[in-house]
């Protein structure tokens, strides 16, 4: 089954399953986080919740851990709670950015042991285009019990990833616009390139031209030059948009994905580790 649903099964579901049903409204803009809150302030799915990536699916920033480290597990379980998410509830979560902010908090559910979460196709727009209801009334969720069961092979750190390189069963994959892969220009962190050996898949690539998901078959096209038994780990440039490659790789088939979190921001904050810029082989 896929992850990817329609606006209409979201529909459907919010009809037919509304008490078993969160809505998670994930919008943000990194340049202007503050507009994301007041569009959601404007309209949004009747009954979604607002979570932020910043205030509640980041931590403190370190000097290590990158722009958008992960909030420590119970934080975010703490959270989840909150909003009235536990082992019965269905999260269905949509942004208005192809998914990068979405795919983030999927990844951050599951990565927690929270399965039952799907990504809104074509985000709030595709809802809106679709004519369905949009509403300003703020809910308020009934709290429940958020029970953590990480699953700890999915994140890996900095260490572990230098650990991996060179090596012929890991294919490391930058989910970054090509320009920033090879370091002709980097606008957020100090220093331009990539890891590496990694390869460049930029991650709007998982999407059709009028920017909604592509089909299970078209991923697996996408991807096809990748080795199905390796180890696959993703990475961005602060462990966002490397999200919509893990779901990508996942709807495509792939099993043993994993997640570098910290990714280039913190990559580059320790001052030995290798860095390569222009294309690779």
């Amino acid at each position: 089954m896929s992850t990817v649903k329609s606006p209409e099964w979201v529909y459907k579901r919010l009809k037919e399953k509304p008490e078993q049903t969160v809505i998670a409204d994930v919008r943000f803009q990194l340049t202007r986080p503050e507009e994301a809150r007041k569009a959601y302030m404007k309209g949004h799915l009747p009954g979604a919740v607002y979570v932020d990536l910043k205030e509640d699916l980041s931590g403190e920033l370190e000097k290590h851990g990158g722009r958008h480290p992960l909030p420590s597990p119970e934080k975010l379980a703490k959270k989840l709670g909150e909003i009235g998410i536990d082992r019965h509830t269905a999260v269905v979560v949509y942004d208005d950015s192809g998914g990068m902010f979405a795919a983030r908090f999927w990844w951050q559910l599951r990565y927690l042991g929270h399965d039952s979460v799907y990504v809104m196709d074509g985000g709030f727009s595709n809802w809106v285009k679709a004519g369905y209801d949009v509403t300003t009334e703020i809910p308020h969720p009934v709290a429940r019990d958020f029970e953590l069961t990480l699953k700890e092979v999915e994140l890996l750190n900095a260490k572990q990833v230098q650990d991996r390189l060179n090596r012929e069963d890991t294919i490391l994959i930058d989910a970054r616009a090509p320009a920033r892969y090879t370091g002709e220009t980097e606008p957020l962190d100090q220093q331009g390139g990539h890891i590496p050996g990694a390869k460049n898949y930029f991650w709007k690539g998982n999407l059709t031209e009028e920017g909604k998901w592509k089909s299970k078959e078209q991923l697996k096209q996408h991807y096809a030059s990748l080795d199905r038994s390796s180890e696959i780990v993703v990475y961005c440039g602060s462990g966002v948009s490397a999200c919509p490659n893990v779901l990508g790789l996942k709807e495509a088939g792939f099993q043993n994905v994993k997640l570098y979190a910290g990714s280039w921001s913190d990559w580059i904050s320790y001052p030995d580790h290798p860095i390569a810029t222009g294309a690779e082989d």
